[in-house]
């Protein structure tokens, strides 16, 4: 059976370890005992837990103090305070001190197991925040999904169809074509949609750092690791997982993530205990995962595991259709979030340029394009001349592809938006990193695979405030 959660017991008394354990062991809760302030600390530090329940009253370090230190190491963490002494100072002090409730001795079995209850979906609700704030995306609020086009109607009818199973789908489709959106709405769709849905963008993460996200570790588990923390599956139990560019992560971590797939039980780094997890795998790639196969960059396996139910997007180009109703879309949401009084209206020239243009980067593309229109826009409407020029007047180059010479078209906004892209994910990486090493620049340094002075300049150039 699944463990419903972690609890981390601190008392000095024998007799009531032994019955917290007990009670709570055989509701289905994994329990580790501490019979100090000190131990207690010292067990918090090599894992991470759900709950505490701590005693107030103890020799040496104080519960009161315990609390204090517990905070300092996780300022989120869920504490409920036993205490013999039920006085209402008692009480006032350990909440103004961080506790999330307070339950004296002797108290009733149901009473505390509500308790328990009680703060361990609080616990949850603030992971899953923590969580989505540290995703790669604009917005922890699922977007509108546009669609006009007989391809993307069809496909929004198969998401309807599958969603409510179990099975693992993966997504396929260029750059910008909205994979993530159509993540979001299978899960909203299933029988998940009240538990979390928690994305990982895999691109370019080193193993280590990718793995310590997804699976969670202890306190030491590796250079930098200054304190334990819940991976991504296990916060994501019950719900479900998107895993952006699966294409890239390294045979190690694929041999664990199938296992992960088959087993629905993981490890984290540094325990030696495996943990059950229920987790809906959603997976994302804009690389072509049967040819990585055949060249051996990815495993079999897994990719046959992965591509149970697969879903293909079509670029932008191919669903000319989207392309005017897409545009309107995004008039309305930036006229709104800049304040500005832009119709959503589109006259026949403007409309000529976005359906005559290639799109290489597909709705992303166009949503960049949109929102400059809607800042620089003179009138009350989107005219020509706000469009990027490379829209309006598409160069083009020669390429040589098979022996023949091919025109292709060079789309200089798109250089913007990669490098906006990459900014805002050396940003977030760097991030993570410090967050994982307690703000240790040469353990994040060495955690990121560079040398601390470039990682150091990085944190300078771009602001970051550990």
């Amino acid at each position: 059976m699944a463990k419903k959660g972690s609890i981390l017991v601190v008392d000095d008394e024998e007799v009531m370890r032994d019955v917290l354990e007990s009670l709570l062991s055989a509701e289905g809760y994994q329990v580790d005992l501490a019979r100090s302030g000190e131990e207690g600390l010292d067990k918090f530090q090599q894992r991470a837990y759900d709950l505490v329940l701590l005693d107030v009253s103890m020799p040496g370090v104080g519960g009161l103090r315990t609390l204090e230190e517990l905070l300092k190491l996780d300022a989120e963490a869920v504490i409920v305070m036993i205490t013999a002494y039920a006085t209402f100072d008692t009480a006032i002090s350990a909440m103004q001190r961080g506790a999330f409730t307070c339950i004296s001795k002797p108290f009733d079995n149901k009473e505390i197991l509500n308790l328990v209850t009680a703060g361990i979906r609080r616990r949850r609700k603030d992971e899953e925040r923590r969580s989505l704030k540290q995703t790669l995306k604009r917005s922890t609020e699922p977007r509108e999904i546009v669609a006009r086009s007989e391809k993307m109607l069809e496909i929004l009818a198969f998401v309807e169809q599958v969603a409510p199973a179990r099975s693992t789908i993966l997504v396929t489709g260029e750059s910008g074509t909205g994979k993530e959106l159509i993540a979001r709405l299978i899960h909203n769709h299933s029988a998940r949609a009240d538990k979390p849905f928690i994305t990982v963008n895999s691109a370019n993460l080193p193993t280590e750092l990718l793995e310590a996200e997804l699976f969670g570790h202890t306190r030491g588990a590796f250079t930098g690791a200054v304190a334990a923390r819940k991976g991504y599956f296990e916060v994501a139990d019950g719900g479900s997982i998107f895993l952006d560019e699966i294409g890239n992560i390294s045979m190690e971590t694929q041999a664990k993530l199938l296992r992960v797939i088959q087993e629905r039980d993981f490890t984290p780094l540094g325990e030696t205990t495996r943990r059950q997890v229920d987790v809906r795998i959603i997976a994302a790639t804009n690389v072509d995962l049967k040819q990585a196969v055949d060249e051996g960059s990815f495993r079999e396996d897994l990719f046959y595991r992965l591509n149970v139910i697969s879903i293909a997007l079509p670029p932008l180009r191919d669903r000319r259709e989207d392309i005017l109703p897409l545009a309107q879309h995004f008039i309305r949401k930036y006229a709104a979030d800049n304040g500005r009084d832009v119709a959503d209206h589109i006259n026949a020239p403007v409309l000529s340029a976005l359906e005559a243009y290639n799109w290489q980067g597909n709705v992303r593309e166009l949503e960049n394009v949109m929102e400059r229109a809607v800042i620089i826009a003179r009138g009350k409407t989107i005219e020509r001349e706000d469009l990027r020029e490379e829209v309006l007047n598409p160069q083009r180059s020669v390429s040589q592809v098979g022996g023949q010479k091919v025109a292709t078209q060079i789309d200089l906004s798109r250089g913007i938006s990669f490098y906006d892209e990459v900014n805002r994910f050396q940003i977030e990486l760097i991030r993570r990193a410090l967050e994982i090493t307690g703000g240790h620049q040469s353990r994040a340094a060495k955690l990121l695979g560079m040398n601390t002075t470039t990682l150091n300049s990085k944190i300078r150039y771009y602001n970051i405030r550990p």
